[in-house]
């Protein structure tokens, strides 16, 4: 059997499109996932697909449709690009048997994606996406020779049936906010859905109260022009010149499929993931009132863990990736779990990542409070102290993997900038954790060609020592 050239990552599979990301490629995956639910007895509950915004993830979709149909399970088809917690609570409302999205999520323009949710709505874990590989080498051998039922027929016999998840996913965060509340509010909000799947639901969710909402970038353009869907500070420029230029209350953005959130606060400062991450847990934790345990990667801020000892709740860490966040969060009923890339899970609703959702939760904390976004982080920072995160990319070329992670291992320090390293974690990279609390991270992405540098410390000396480990993580590195 030849060797299958497909990976599930961290989050599915990426590829870029026309070189591997094919609708070949994209049929054996279907393939495969079909198989899967035969083999878990899940088939007869059907199969949502979704798919976003990127260049041609409509004729993607269409496609793993027209393949699942013909292995005789019942396909709920997004009619349009739809979000991806949309997508992973239509399993639920559905009591589907999982779904398939494409989206590459954040990536580059070039990019496209195959994810798939399991009947939690939840990202696969290792042992399903495993199952799915199985069958994938074997769907791979097939190419040109998969069965498909072409899609107009698929819909004439009830096979496929296009499935439009907004009003169901719209009632359901509904169940957990007060819409009508919100909207009364006098606030200015700017949302940036960068171009895609997000666009026009806080709009739809929020609109036509006294709260002023703004939307930049709702159009759909698979280029991307000027950003890469990942809403982090070094994209996020446009909104935040908007947000100081119009004075508004706060700038929110969503990734390309609207599973992670980014943060701009009143003054045009970007929050970290890390800070949006503990204010959440507050927000819960304080202003809910809720009580259970906090899930978190470990590439997240241990102002977590200072929050936990504070409200005396458990926190669990978790290697990186929302597969591995889910099972716990539904093993110890947690209230919240989340990822240093700006994905949260909360309970309640499901356990997957939701950008939309905690932006609305974003903006109920600062009306329960009164607070702007800098008076929160300076509230948090009053219970926690203050801490400082920074995160480093950088390619390095596939062929040097073994060599920089051997490097790496094999050189591990005693201490770092003057302070001795009190633990070491391989279990996801090589995480060192300083006696004062900092800590260090090198990893590999999961999902693209990148080697990531984390740090973060609560240093009275600020974001200067952050950019120290950093530094002397590069060197470590030898990146």
């Amino acid at each position: 059997m030849t060797k299958n050239p497909i990976k599930f990552g961290t989050d599915g599979w990426r590829g870029i499109i026309a070189q591997d990301f094919t609708f070949d490629n994209v049929r054996a995956c279907s393939q495969a996932v079909a198989d899967y639910l035969k083999q878990a007895s899940l088939a007869s509950r059907g199969l949502v697909i979704g798919y976003d915004n990127r260049f041609a993830s409509e004729d993607f979709a269409r496609a793993a449709a027209e393949v699942v149909a013909a292995n005789g399970i019942k396909v709920y088809l997004c009619p349009k690009a739809t979000p991806t917690p949309a997508i992973s609570f239509g399993v639920l409302a559905k009591k589907a048997g999982g779904a398939i999205i494409i989206t590459a999520s954040h990536n580059p323009a070039i990019w496209n994606g195959f994810k798939y949710k399991t009947e939690d709505g939840a990202s696969a874990p290792s042992e399903v996406t495993a199952e799915i590989e199985k069958h994938l080498s074997r769907a791979l051998l097939l190419k040109g020779k998969i069965k498909r039922l072409p899609l107009p027929q698929a819909l004439d016999r009830g096979m496929v049936e296009h499935l439009d998840l907004e009003p169901i996913y719209t009632q359901q965060l509904a169940k957990l906010i007060d819409p009508k509340r919100l909207r009364q509010a006098k606030l200015k909000i700017i949302f940036d859905p960068m171009y895609g799947a997000g666009a026009g639901y806080l709009n739809r969710l929020l609109g036509g109260g006294a709260m002023q909402l703004v939307e930049i970038n709702g159009e759909r353009n698979p280029l991307f022009p000027g950003i890469q869907p990942e809403p982090i500070a070094a994209n996020l420029a446009k909104l935040s010149a908007m947000v100081k230029k119009g004075k508004a209350d706060v700038g929110l953005a969503t990734d390309g499929d609207a599973d992670r959130l980014g943060v701009i606060d009143e003054k045009g400062n970007f929050l970290t993931q890390l800070q949006v991450f503990a204010l959440l847990c507050l927000y819960l934790l304080e202003v809910r009132g809720e009580r259970g345990a906090v899930v978190r990667t470990i590439t997240s801020t241990t102002m977590i863990d200072r929050l936990g000892e504070i409200f005396n709740v458990p926190v669990y860490e978790t290697s990186v990736g929302f597969k591995y966040v889910a099972p716990i969060m539904m093993e110890k009923d947690a209230i919240i779990g989340g990822e240093e890339s700006g994905g949260y899970g909360f309970r309640g609703h499901m356990p997957e990542r939701d950008g939309i959702l905690a932006g609305i939760y974003f903006l109920d904390f600062m009306l329960k409070t009164a607070k702007t976004p800098s008076q929160l982080l300076d509230y948090l920072y009053s219970k926690v102290g203050p801490h400082y995160y920074q995160r480093r990319d950088f390619a390095f070329p596939a062929d040097q993997r073994q060599a920089i992670t051997k490097g790496v291992g094999d050189n591990l320090p005693q201490s770092i900038d003057g302070v001795k390293v009190a633990k070491v974690n391989t279990s996801d990279g090589f995480h060192l954790t300083l006696a004062d609390t900092s800590w260090l991270l090198i990893r590999f992405s999961g999902t693209e060609p990148v080697l990531r540098i984390y740090a973060e410390s609560p240093s009275a000396e600020g974001p200067a020592r952050v950019e120290r480990l950093l530094e002397l993580g590069r060197k470590l590195a030898g990146v």
